[in-house]
Order: C-alpha cells, then sequence, then structure tokens
C-alpha cells in the first residue's frame, strides 16, 4: 500500500497514530501538496457518509478529525504559498439564546474536512450578527444551528431578517439541530435541512450547485 493509500485509511479509521509520518512520507515522495489535501478530503468524506449511516458515532468522527489536524500541521510549511481550492464559503453559527454548540462543532468539521472554507459565529448569534457577517464575508451558504425546542423558532427570525435586509437572495440557507425537522425548516424559509454533518457536506456540495 502506498503511503498516501495508507494515510487516507489512516484517517478514515481514526487511528492518529501514525499520522504524522505517513504525511511527511507523502510530501518527501513529491507528491502535490493539494494532490495530499484532496485525498484526505476524500477520505473525511467517507468518514461523513459512515456517520451518517450509523456506522460511526461522535467518537469516530472525532478521532477522524484530530487526524486531519495532525495531518495539516504537517503540511502548513508545504503549503505556504499554494492555494487550495474551496468547495466554498459558509458562514455557521447558533442561533440567538442558545449557547448549545456539539451538533454545530460536529458539522463544521465535517465542512472543513471536505474543504469549504468555514466562518464559525459560535453560539447565541443574533439576526443581527449574521447580516453582519454575511456583509463582511459574503458566503455563498449560511448555517443555521438550534438545539433547543424554545430557539428553534429563530431560525425563521434570522431568515426574515435576511429577507429585510436584501441579503437572502445572496445565500442558500441550513438549518439543523435537534428538535428541527426538515418540514420546520422548509417553514421557516430554509432552502434545505441536515440532520448531521454528514448529510450536510452533501446537502452543501448540491446547494453549490444549484
Amino acid at each position: 500500500m502506498s503511503n498516501i493509500a495508507e494515510l487516507v485509511q489512516k484517517v478514515i479509521a481514526g487511528d492518529w497514530k501514525d499520522i504524522a509520518r505517513l504525511t511527511q512520507a507523502a510530501v518527501d515522495s513529491g507528491m502535490k501538496t493539494e494532490d495530499i489535501v484532496h485525498q484526505l478530503q476524500g477520505g473525511m468524506e467517507v468518514v461523513g457518509q459512515k456517520y451518517s449511516s450509523g456506522e460511526y458515532f461522535l467518537p469516530n468522527m472525532m478521532k477522524s478529525a484530530r487526524c486531519m489536524t495532525i495531518a495539516f500541521d504537517v503540511l502548513k510549511s508545504a503549503m505556504k504559498g499554494i492555494k487550495i481550492d474551496s468547495l466554498g464559503k459558509i458562514i455557521i453559527g447558533t442561533v440567538k439564546s442558545d449557547m448549545h454548540d456539539i451538533g454545530k462543532n460536529i458539522v463544521v468539521s465535517f465542512l472543513k474536512g471536505v474543504g469549504f472554507e468555514v466562518i464559525d459565529l459560535g453560539t447565541d448569534v443574533s439576526e443581527e450578527k449574521f447580516c453582519e457577517a454575511i456583509k463582511r464575508e459574503k458566503p455563498a451558504l449560511v448555517g443555521l444551528s438550534s438545539l433547543l425546542t424554545t430557539t428553534m423558532y429563530e431560525i425563521g427570525v434570522v431568515i426574515k431578517k435576511l429577507e429585510e435586509t436584501g441579503l437572502r437572495s445572496r445565500v442558500k440557507v441550513i438549518a439543523g439541530g435537534a428538535p428541527v425537522t426538515e418540514n420546520f425548516a422548509k417553514r421557516m424559509g430554509a432552502d434545505a435541512y441536515a440532520s448531521d454533518g454528514g448529510q450536510a457536506v452533501a446537502i452543501c456540495k448540491r446547494l453549490m450547485q444549484a
């Protein structure tokens, strides 16, 4: 098995012990840095698929995310001056009055892992802060997360504010979180709904092509 193939398999398995060595070996072999990154991103897509299918759980995903972090730390010096194509820019945050971030952080890990540029606004993000970030960052996508039944209607508040400020037509909105359903997300005015990080990757890719 080649260094890069073994590296990708280690990422999928969440086995970080040899990640640094295998990443450096791939660099030393003369393989282009951007090609290494694309291979790693492909591995994270597999992790996302396994997570969505129920084969993998949160600990598996976190181990694979740690592998990616180690690999990118090794690649940092080699990546200087090299532009890695982004799949698109997305702003994401947990809505106002909601301090939960585990689900959001999982989605962020998956999106970053496969090549999206993610601007994470954190938790308790007001509709005004979402609007300010959209004006500043000019993303293609906006992710709204709610983990409480008492805050899930904030998804609609944010979308209404985007309409009032003329920003709604600039972005596609994806919503998710424990109490959120696809039907609810659509009623609030979202373009799409994702139940987990793996599904979010596929949906964000689809929205970027729409």
